[in-house]
């Protein structure tokens, strides 16, 4: 690694340290703790964190998911939007939360056009981090949605979204891939994904996820965190990022527990079991989780 980029990857350890150090210090009553990674820190501290995460990995976007699934993240956000149908029963008003780059988005766009000739569909694409979401406008100046009112790009906390912008009862479809472990509260996503939704819509997430077979889980933990973080290194010249990536896989529940926060949130959803609640993906490396509002 070359020295400016070992004092790139210094500088970014040093910042998370600040973040927990300040945020301990300006609140001393302050409580609460959450994970960051494999680390418990002040609640008050992770969103800065993780948004320091996602400026280092913004650009390299795509490079950072292929490192983290070998390269096959592409087949399941294929095989997740295709599932998902959007366009079948006429045009939809979605949102998809924490999908700055835009990749959700833009097969959900496809697919309502390519099978459905729908050209109606729409995409509210919401993140938190402004570096995301530059990404994502910058590439979707390439494609015809470009300047239609079929795709938009807001700054929003999934946790609470705006409601002058974002109303109760609003959207037919949420969709939330990759992004629900590394928010502060998962139950406040939750609550605010059922807030948006028409009756009837449905919550869609993917996300990585706890494998069930023995042998591919001892050979995807010695990929995670020995390969992964060298990747980083090697690939960014980010190693802390992507430590802190293959940590919070680790730490997202499992795949009954997360069900259970989907219900807890309002949603009906199938049994707990593969093919119901959530359907796994490569023996649960990643699973698609889904919820119908009532």
């Amino acid at each position: 690694m070359s020295l400016p980029t070992l004092r790139r990857s210094l500088a970014r350890n040093r910042n998370f340290a600040r973040c927990i150090s300040s945020s301990s210090s300006s609140d001393p009553q302050h409580s609460k703790t959450t994970s960051f990674g494999f680390q418990t820190i002040p609640e008050n501290a992770k969103e800065s964190m993780v948004k320091s995460v996602f400026d280092s990995v913004a650009s390299k976007y795509d490079l950072m998911n292929d490192a983290m699934s070998m390269g096959v993240h592409r087949l399941w956000k294929d095989q997740f939007v295709g599932d998902l149908k959007p366009g079948r029963r006429g045009p939809m008003k979605c949102i998809d939360v924490a999908g700055g780059t835009g990749d959700i988005a833009l097969r959900i766009l496809d697919f309502a056009r390519e099978k459905y000739a729908d050209r109606e569909t729409s995409v509210e694409v919401v993140d938190i981090n402004e570096q995301m979401l530059k990404e994502g406008y910058r590439r979707f100046k390439k494609t015809m949605y470009h300047n239609t009112p079929q795709i938009s790009f807001h700054e929003a906390n999934a946790q609470s979204l705006p409601k002058e912008k974002f109303r109760d009862n609003s959207y037919d479809l949420y969709t939330i891939a990759f992004g629900i472990r590394n928010v502060t509260s998962i139950p406040a996503v939750l609550d605010e994904a059922y807030r948006v939704l028409k009756p009837g819509a449905t919550f869609a997430c993917l996300e990585f996820n706890k494998v069930d077979n023995p042998l591919l889980g001892t050979l995807y933990d010695q990929y995670s965190f020995h390969i992964i973080p060298l990747l980083g290194t090697i690939l960014t010249g980010d190693r802390a990022s992507y430590q802190y990536l293959v940590e919070s896989i680790r730490k997202f529940p499992a795949q009954p527990n997360f069900a259970q926060m989907i219900r807890d949130a309002g949603f009906v959803t199938g049994k707990d079991i593969d093919g119901g609640a959530w359907t796994n993906l490569w023996g649960g490396v990643a699973c698609v989780h889904t919820g119908v509002k009532i």
